[in-house]
């Protein structure tokens, strides 16, 4: 019988060293992505996906994330006085209960496997999900909800997998495959970003991860791995044999937050679906360009 998936863990310790200066003061996490910052556009898709815990893989300066999801009474207060009651509604869906909520510290930045590892104590023996919030994906239903769905059917580890140009593996955790139906696809090995000539594929893995806790034995033995990091996809590709592995090619489509260039794609974007201002921003946009 397959553990239900209960855990998230958000790795939110790097310094955002693309976006300076705006990340001087503010974590990276923080920044907005049209009216919700990155790090709440992942816990509103992991919240959408039936998780109940929430840990986050924090470093130095990274406060403002906690007080963000904490309840704010002052302006809670002040809200219910002006009777400003969708302010208070927006107010109080970026919280997160007492005890859902949790940190752990990385002390220094030795790789997303690294950070992974540093969750162990806090995720336990069961089954957990990993989100990148520098990833985010725009889709009717959420990446990782269409992510539960196959590992319900499939059990074992599932990762979120897009075609790259070829000319790009060498930027990727780049897939193997044994076995592939068009949408779910059977891995038999992972290469941390391969040149193209060596790519076994152009399936690529993006930052949204269903994990089985054995995957923390493998990260104990610190291999150091392509940048001089402990590579989470290295000690995956070790799992790999013993576990079942599959790779879904998600009904969405993903924009990298972690450079400058895809943070401004995503906002327009994210604008573009809004309910609300959709219709003002395409007629702004219009006006731009």
């Amino acid at each position: 019988m397959k553990q239900s998936v209960r855990k998230a863990v958000f790795p939110v310790a790097g310094l955002g060293t693309r976006f300076l200066p705006a990340t001087k003061a503010m974590p990276k996490e923080m920044l907005t992505l049209v009216d919700r910052p990155l790090i709440q556009h992942a816990v509103d898709e992991a919240r959408a996906a039936g998780i109940e815990q929430f840990i986050f893989v924090t470093s130095r300066g990274k406060g403002a994330l906690e007080d963000h999801f904490d309840s704010n009474n002052d302006l809670k207060r002040s809200l219910e006085a002006r009777k400003k009651t969708q302010a208070l509604e927006l107010l109080e869906s970026t919280e997160i209960d007492s005890g859902q909520l949790l940190f752990t510290r990385q002390r220094e930045p030795l790789g997303l496997g690294h950070a992974v590892w540093c969750a162990r104590h806090l995720v336990g023996n069961e089954p957990f999900a990993v989100l990148l919030a520098d990833d985010v994906v725009l889709a009717e239903k959420p990446c990782l909800k269409q992510m539960m769905e196959a590992y319900e059917a499939v059990g074992g580890n599932v990762v979120a997998v897009v075609d790259v140009p070829r000319e790009q593996t060498n930027r990727y955790g780049i897939l193997d495959v044994e076995k592939d139906d068009g949408r779910l696809a059977k891995i038999k090995g992972l290469v941390e970003k391969p040149e193209p000539a060596q790519a076994p594929s152009t399936l690529s893995i993006i930052g949204r991860y269903i994990l089985q806790p054995e995957i923390f034995k493998e990260l104990e033995a610190k291999h150091v791995g392509t940048g001089n990091e402990i590579q989470l996809t290295d000690s995956m590709a070790r799992l790999i044999g013993r576990q079942a592995f599959h790779g879904l090619r998600y009904t969405g489509t993903r924009y990298d937050c972690g450079n400058k260039v895809g943070f401004i794609e995503a906002n327009a974007a994210f604008a573009l679906a809004h309910p609300e201002l959709g219709p003002q921003v395409r007629a702004a946009l219009k006006k731009l360009i």
